[in-house]
């Protein structure tokens, strides 16, 4: 059950959070440049197969098959199978039109979080370093954990990795005083007083995944912890700007964005994705959009976004100048990441032993 219709007029700087069921590609081609102050994306992995998680409760049973604390008696409920097919033919061809939507809807101070594991992290900086430009990129960021199987024919693959990307690089908003701080990995080798109050984290975040028995999980399959959302909402965003999140899943962009005073837009096609998040946002409003209706109002992907935010908010940072026009190595957004960014450097002069600092957007 949805309030409503998504519509071109739907969001603006007075819309309240915002779930919406579709295809989030031409949803965000409705949407005014610049309207986002941060952008977090958590597209599908590409694993090559169909995602399910099958939500279970023991409920107490004298007849059940499963004994418990003090000798009760439990039996095993299965309840709500979600799940997602995460295989596609043509990933970038699904993905790349979706970053220059980002890189559109950013407004002048805002930053591109896009999570991905080591599947296709590397084509995605090739991808966006042509898309946003190489002096664009802030960081790599490695979410480290240590949960499932491990294999004995190669290193376990335990790290997620985000890419982080701003649109103006002279001026972007960026306050890590805000983040929560972790343990010194030696607190004997620092003063009491800095031990206590813990560190500024790094580009590598230890953080668990979401507990099975914890009370933020919520079924929903490639759920992500709070934690992780919460460090980047602090840091890339102040209170009353607008968060987008067109991968929105179980929704904790949208659950973090609200606990932390931002307002949130969040886009997902999966009616599981959806009926998840009702659940978990009841304060949000729930729209529908109809299939491909806002093709006739879709902006171009390349078109330069206006500077204005939709949000208004004070910063840590310093004032910013203007943003860079979208790069031309955008339209050659239909080739291979490999492709483009090899033309991208024979235009530009530019090669991989140029240092970051002297390079220049194509």
């Amino acid at each position: 059950m949805v309030e409503g219709s998504w519509g071109a007029d739907a969001w603006g700087a007075d819309a309240p959070d915002t779930v919406v069921h579709g295809d989030n590609l031409e949803i965000s081609r409705t949407l005014p440049d610049g309207s986002f102050r941060l952008v977090y994306l958590d597209p599908p992995f590409n694993t090559g197969r169909a995602q399910r998680h099958r939500a279970m409760q023991a409920v107490r049973d004298p007849e059940g098959d499963r004994a418990g604390f003090g000798g009760e008696r439990y039996r095993t409920v299965i309840r709500t199978l979600y799940g997602y097919d995460d295989r596609f033919e043509d990933y970038w061809g699904f993905l790349e039109p979706r970053l220059a939507e980002a890189w559109r809807l950013l407004d002048d101070r805002g930053t591109l979080y896009l999570h991905l594991d080591y599947r296709e992290a590397h084509y995605a900086k090739v991808a966006l370093d042509a898309l946003f430009g190489r002096d664009c990129f802030l960081n790599e960021l490695i979410w480290a954990y240590d949960y499932g199987g491990k294999t004995n024919r190669r290193w376990p693959a335990k790290h997620d990795t985000i890419l982080v990307y701003v649109k103006n690089p002279a001026g972007y908003y960026f306050d890590n005083a805000t983040v929560d701080r972790e343990p010194y990995m030696a607190p004997g080798l620092v003063t009491p007083e800095k031990a206590e109050r813990g560190k500024l984290p790094t580009d590598v975040w230890w953080h668990t995944i979401v507990q099975v028995g914890g009370a933020e999980r919520t079924g929903y399959p490639t759920q992500k912890p709070e934690g992780i959302l919460r460090r980047i909402v602090q840091a890339s965003s102040a209170p009353g700007d607008a968060v987008l999140d067109l991968f929105a899943g179980s929704g904790t962009t949208g659950a973090v964005a609200s606990a932390l005073g931002r307002r949130f837009l969040l886009v997902d096609a999966n009616p599981d994705a959806v009926e998840v998040m009702r659940a978990r946002l009841p304060h949000a409003r729930f729209l529908a959009a109809a299939p491909a209706a806002s093709a006739a109002s879709a902006s171009p992907a390349s078109a330069p976004p206006a500077s204005a935010s939709a949000s208004a908010s004070a910063s840590a940072s310093a004032a910013p100048a203007s943003a860079p026009r979208a790069p031309a190595a955008m339209s050659k957004m239909q080739e291979s990441p490999r492709t483009a960014m090899s033309k991208m450097q024979e235009t530009s002069g530019v090669s991989d032993a140029t240092p970051l600092g002297s390079r220049t957007s194509p």
